[in-house]
């Protein structure tokens, strides 16, 4: 990397790095979004104190190779951390990097259980509860959630999950294009936070109703077919396929990355997942990059 001078800035097109800064709740899987990333070749970057990032930044441009890729992880038990994402961001910006920023998040009650699960109390607690060390937290973050590219709810994702949900986001692809994940879910399991559309399948008949079905799911070509076979089915899947994909350019324009498009049934189990898995293969046939998954599949 040349030196720069005070007004001069890195092109991204032709420094092609590639930048993810991850942050969010404690406890919400920060640490396995990092190894995730480190699997499919970021150079990883822990406990980054905020006001470094630029200076990060530069110096994986300026390393080249494999450091092209960074990733930097801010923890509000960092003492250099700042309220200032959105400052800090900008600064990247205005040096002509393009910053993708991952915030990490999941229900109150969920982190409740992993901290007592590992016996650890919450860097924000003090003498209080782990709910009050949460709630300082999310009113700490709260600027960064509102303005982060992606919010990743681990509220139902397992380890694994986590993993092949950051894989799916990170792996390769042209980071400019937008990427378009159709989750599953069930109604009575509550709406996903982090959905930018919301479809309910419930007008459909429940196959939970047909004997022969109830025990399948909408993976299943049986479940499948009666799902997509009943009246208004394939009409409500062609009409969403048409509308994300007119919507996708405009999208892309305004530099969003990644869409999530919720379709709900009542447990998650049968029509959703059906519908979930058509809606995605007509994307696919839209030149759309799009892949499913299946928040409460197994719930039940």
């Amino acid at each position: 990397m040349p030196d720069l001078g005070p007004d001069e800035v890195v092109e991204p097109d032709e420094a092609g790095t590639d930048l993810v800064v991850v942050t969010g709740l404690s406890g919400g899987g920060r640490s396995t979004v990092a190894r995730a990333l480190e699997n499919v070749g970021f150079y990883v970057v822990d406990n980054l104190p905020q006001a470094l990032m630029l200076e990060m930044a530069e110096l994986a441009f300026a390393a080249g190779g494999a450091a092209r890729r960074t990733a930097m992880v801010l923890d509000v038990r960092s003492r250099a951390f700042s309220t200032d994402l959105a400052g800090a961001v900008r600064a990247l910006k205005e040096r002509g990097f393009s910053p993708r920023v991952v915030f990490v998040d999941a229900d109150d009650e969920v982190l409740i259980r992993r901290f007592e699960s590992v016996r650890r109390s919450h860097p924000l607690q003090g003498d209080g509860r782990l709910a009050d060390g949460i709630a300082a937290e999310r009113k700490l973050l709260a600027e960064a959630r509102e303005q982060s590219d992606v919010i990743i709810d681990t509220s139902h994702l397992n380890v694994n999950q986590l993993r092949r949900r950051v894989e799916e986001l990170f792996g390769g692809e042209d980071s400019r294009r937008l990427r378009i994940t159709v989750l599953s879910f069930g109604f009575k399991y509550g709406l996903p936070p982090d959905a930018d559309y919301v479809l309910d399948a419930r007008f459909l008949p429940n196959p939970f109703w047909v004997p022969e079905l109830r025990e399948h799911t909408g993976l299943e070509e049986g479940v499948s077919s009666y799902v997509l076979g009943q009246e208004g089915a394939t009409d409500f899947v062609a009409t969403y396929a048409g509308l994300i994909a007119a919507t996708a350019p405009g999208f892309e324009r305004e530099g969003k990355r990644y869409l999530t498009v919720a379709i709900g049934c009542t447990g998650g189990k049968h029509r959703s997942v059906a519908i979930a898995e058509e809606l995605t293969s007509q994307l696919g046939d839209m030149r759309l990059s799009a892949h499913t998954s299946h928040r409460d599949l197994g719930r039940e």
